[in-house]
């Protein structure tokens, strides 16, 4: 998006608009979400990726990738988990996952 042009305080034209003063406004605690990388939290969320396994759509997805059907994939996980920059960050990490099974 391309940056704000300065209001002129008239009515019509193309800077039409009253002028106004910019608020500096406070990070909101959703910008924050998930990003609390730790090492704690690193070694829980592994401890229960290695018991609880994948999810039943994440295995799917896995498959697919095996496959390389990577569109059909990025389709599916969008379906899955609601937005498309979602589904890609989830299939990265399963990815990853299978890259990781591979070195083994």
């Amino acid at each position: 998006m391309a940056a704000p042009v300065a209001k002129s305080g008239i009515a019509n034209g193309v800077n039409a608009g009253r002028v106004t003063a910019l608020r500096e406004l406070k990070p909101r605690a959703a910008n924050s979400k998930g990003n609390n990388h730790s090492k704690h939290n690193v070694f829980v969320r592994d401890l229960i990726r290695e018991v609880v396994g994948f999810a039943p759509y994440e295995r799917r997805i896995m498959e697919l990738l095996k496959n390389s059907r990577d569109k059909r994939a990025r389709k599916l996980g969008k379906k899955r988990l609601g937005t498309l920059r979602r589904s890609k960050k989830k299939i990265d990490e399963l990815s990853n996952v299978l890259a990781a099974a591979r070195r083994q």
